[in-house]
């Protein structure tokens, strides 16, 4: 069987570094010891090539013999399929998992990357949009933290719900948003604490510092 191939940029700038997304699928690729390399596309030069394999130009994507496969909540999803470790055997569990998983992205993400957008950009300007962002992501986390009290992953055991959910949540966090919410606080540092996080970040930050 041929190995994954995990495809990101050859290089990015200093401030996404340990945030781009495929980040998510090589940290699901080591809890799941997956046999994967990762291969490599401009990032200034996107041609057709990239597009054909991600329409909107963007990382990661998969590849799998002659499955291609883009957004990193499909990867993970996919991911999953092969491996118990990401994704449990049990049908109600399973369904739980893929719940969370995509209330990760469209529950929490879709308030959590606007919110952050103004930190990257460096405009924290208490503006009236700044202010609905803020009370936008505020009623997302305050949910979370009642879900999260009292479990130590959302769906029972660890999952590709928490590697999605952690890593949402990372990009807060950074920015010190979870200042609030130390339930959600400890769940992003307990996850971010496994081996396979731990290894898939420095692998990320080491393959971008490689091109500099």
């Amino acid at each position: 069987m041929a190995d994954l191939i995990l495809t990101t940029f050859d290089w990015v700038p200093e401030m996404p570094r340990g945030y781009v997304r495929d980040l998510r699928v090589r940290w699901a690729l080591e809890e799941a010891r997956l046999p994967y390399r990762v291969d490599s596309v401009p990032f200034r030069d996107r041609d057709t090539g990239h597009y054909s394999h991600q329409p909107f130009g963007q990382v990661p994507w998969l590849t799998d013999g002659d499955i291609s496969i883009f957004e990193s909540g499909a990867i993970l999803l996919y991911l999953g399929e092969r491996s118990d470790a990401l994704i449990p055997t049990d049908a109600q569990e399973r369904r739980e998992v893929i719940t969370w998983l995509f209330a990760a992205l469209n529950s929490v993400e879709m308030a959590s990357l606007p919110w952050s957008l103004f930190f990257f950009s460096g405009d924290t300007a208490d503006t009236p949009g700044r202010k609905c962002l803020d009370g936008f992501l505020a009623s997302r986390l305050q949910h979370l933290e009642s879900v999260l009290t009292g479990r130590e992953w959302l769906a029972g055991t660890f999952s590709v719900a928490d590697i999605l959910m952690a890593d949402v949540l990372r990009l807060v966090h950074r920015f010190e948003g979870l200042a609030a919410y130390p339930v959600c606080r400890r769940y992003v540092e307990r996850a971010t604490s496994r081996p396979a996080f731990v290894k898939a970040h420095a692998d990320q930050l080491a393959h971008f510092a490689a091109a500099d």
